[in-house]
C-alpha cells in the first residue's frame, strides 16, 4: 500500500489492483485508502463467490468498481461473468481473446459450450450452474503433466502471494 500511496501522488492514472489477492483482507487497505480505482478480483484466487461478493460489497462502500481478472480459463471466465451480473459496481470484465491468440485452455473437445465474446461483451449464460458443459469422457483421454509454479513462502513454510 505504501508504494501505491507514493504512485497515487505522482499520477491520476487509474489503478486496478488485486488479481493476486487471496482474501478480502488483502484488498482492505487499497479500498479504504482510495488507492485503487478498480478491485481486480480473481474469483478462483480470492476464495470463490462468497469471498468475491464480500470484496464487491467492501468496494461498493468506497465507490470502487470491479474489474474481474480473467486468468485464461473458461471456468473462471464463466464465474467472473456471473459475479459481474450479480453486483451493482461491475465495470469491465478483462478478456484475452483475439484472432491471433487461440488459447489451448479452451479445448473444444473438453469444453462443449463456453461463453463467446459477442463484440465487446459476454452474455450471461442461461444454462444451470455456471452455464458451461464439460465432456468428462474427453478428459479421460487427455494427458496432464503436473506443474508447480514458483511460490513465495513465509518463514513458517506456508505459502503466500506477497
Amino acid at each position: 500500500p505504501d508504494a501505491y500511496k507514493a504512485l497515487r501522488k505522482m499520477t491520476q492514472v487509474p489503478f486496478a489492483i488485486g488479481e493476486e489477492f487471496s482474501s478480502k483482507w488483502q484488498f482492505m487497505p487499497y479500498l479504504e485508502q482510495g488507492l485503487t480505482n478498480y478491485a481486480r478480483i480473481d474469483v478462483c484466487n480470492v476464495g470463490g463467490f462468497t469471498e468475491s461478493m464480500k470484496v464487491a460489497a467492501l468496494a461498493e462502500m468506497h465507490y470502487i468498481e470491479l474489474m474481474p481478472h480473467k486468468p485464461l480459463g473458461p471456468i473462471c471466465t464463466m464465474a467472473s461473468i456471473h459475479l459481474g451480473a450479480a453486483v451493482p459496481n461491475f465495470a469491465w470484465q478483462e478478456t484475452r481473446e483475439s484472432p491471433t491468440e487461440k488459447l489451448p485452455v479452451n479445448d473444444p473437445e473438453v469444453f462443449l459450450s463456453v461463453v463467446q465474446l459477442e463484440g465487446s461483451r459476454y452474455a450471461v449464460p442461461e444454462k444451470p450452474g455456471l452455464g458451461i458443459e464439460i465432456n468428462e469422457d474427453a478428459l479421460k483421454h487427455k494427458t496432464f503433466k503436473h506443474w508447480e509454479p514458483p511460490r513465495l513462502k513465509k518463514r513458517d513454510g506456508s505459502y503466500t502471494n506477497w
